[in-house]
């Protein structure tokens, strides 16, 4: 008789449960929308701001600031409602009710549709979709304090860096074009032959930092001396392994030169995305990883401008062609990526970009996930992937893609390296830090 009844009042329990989800599912929808959490706003805006770069064919060099302007408001308005790390410019001041969400979509619309207004259509669209998947969580009170915070922040950041020195651009930059025949000329940059354009971004030496002090916080000692042995060797190097023609480079060494030639600072947001996935990181955590990532990044690519510009070395295809010491001129050499769209970059050799930015990324990378961690990346420009055991293994391999590419010399890669590692320390120690340190 107990049997019976408990199985009874088991039965009934079980039947009016299913009702009641049943009922539940009709009238708020499927159970599984609850069951899913709602999406990352941060992960999905990287990969919006990814593609508004490479649609719009937007230089590695400006990258740089792009990605640090979108990442920085971003990170200030989810912070700056839920504060739990150090603001980078905007102190919070958002009702704790607001959406961070919503905040972090609108704040990287809103700095992505300034930059990019060709473009208004396809980020509005992104925008609508963005909200209409928040809107299944949050209620629209939240959701429309969230985005008016968003607005907040990302106008207050913009009208910051457009004081930072990037415009208007001076007038170009030439080098020693004119003297090339003197002996004033011998290791000083000029326009490239095959491209022949002025010095691209000349006002990044002098531009105002993220959170460095100055560019020339940690400006490198100058390259080798064009008759000192460390360049014999760097320009012997890129000789054989950087033409385009009869080089000793294997297969695998020329593809890997053009898989790199693409834009620095989106190889390293793909790869964070990636992590960040594996990892299960939050949003909110996930805000403060790429504001720390991309700012180290554009104050690394400031930093590496103050070399370029202050030291204004030349580059492998002028040397070659001029003649250096025992090395006789070759007027017909050209480098591996000077047939390609990617060639040599049209600004000064020391130190490579690449390897300063990736540096400085790698630094970042490696001190959330451990140095040893595994991961693969695409290519802008390249089909397929490549796949890494280590950051330094990374690393290592942008920089032979700069020489094996023969647009730079091993010396400015190797320290271009030890430079965006110390921007990176300096970033990581004076900015994004938390408010329980």
């Amino acid at each position: 008789m107990r049997q019976s009844l408990h199985r009874s009042v088991g039965s009934y329990l079980s039947v009016s449960i299913g009702l009641a989800v049943i009922l539940a599912s009709l009238f708020f929808g499927a159970v599984s929308t609850f069951a899913t959490p709602p999406p990352d706003p941060v992960l999905e805006w990287i990969g919006i701001m990814n593609d508004t770069v490479l649609a719009a064919g937007t230089s590695p060099l400006a990258t740089s600031r792009v990605v640090a302007l979108v990442s920085s408001s971003v990170y200030d308005a989810v912070n700056g409602i839920e504060p739990r790390y150090q603001p980078l410019y905007v102190k919070p001041n958002a009702p704790h009710s607001a959406s961070q969400r919503a905040a972090a979509i609108q704040a990287a619309y809103s700095i992505l549709l300034d930059l990019y207004p060709a473009q208004a259509a396809n980020l509005t669209a992104h925008r609508a979709s963005s909200l209409a998947a928040l809107a299944q969580h949050e209620g629209a009170t939240s959701v429309n304090a969230g985005i008016a915070w968003g607005q907040t922040v990302a106008d207050a950041v913009w009208a910051w860096r457009l004081a930072d020195g990037n415009a208007p651009p001076p007038p170009p930059f030439v080098g020693v074009l004119g003297i090339e025949n003197t002996p004033a000329a011998l290791g000083a940059w000029r326009p490239t032959p095959l491209l022949n354009s002025p010095g691209a971004g000349p006002q990044f030496a002098s531009m105002t930092p993220w959170v460095l002090t100055r560019p020339s916080l940690f400006r490198l000692p100058p390259p080798p001396a064009w008759n000192s042995a460390q360049f014999a060797a760097d320009l012997a190097e890129v000789t054989t392994m950087g033409v385009y023609s009869g080089s000793q480079r294997t297969d695998d060494q020329s593809k890997l030169a053009l898989f790199w030639a693409g834009n620095t600072a989106l190889y390293w947001n793909r790869i964070a995305v990636q992590l960040s996935a594996n990892a299960s990181l939050s949003f909110t955590y996930n805000a403060r990883l790429f504001a720390l990532l991309n700012v180290t990044m554009a104050d690394a690519a400031i930093a590496c401008w103050d070399g370029k510009y202050r030291y204004v070395f030349w580059r492998p295809i002028t040397a070659i062609r001029t003649g250096v010491g025992s090395q006789a001129a070759d007027p017909t050499w050209v480098p591996w990526l000077d047939f390609f769209p990617t060639g040599t970059p049209p600004h000064p050799e020391y130190p490579s970009g690449h390897s300063t930015v990736s540096g400085a990324a790698a630094a970042i990378l490696s001190a959330e996930f451990g140095e040893n961690t595994s991961f693969t990346v695409t290519s802008d420009v390249r089909p397929g992937t490549r796949s890494f055991a280590s950051f330094n293994d990374a690393v290592a391999e942008v920089a032979n893609a700069r020489v094996f590419g023969g647009i730079h010399f091993r010396t400015s890669c190797v320290r271009g390296n030890l430079l965006g590692q110390a921007v990176a320390g300096y970033v990581t120690a004076n900015a994004f830090r938390s408010l329980d340190d």
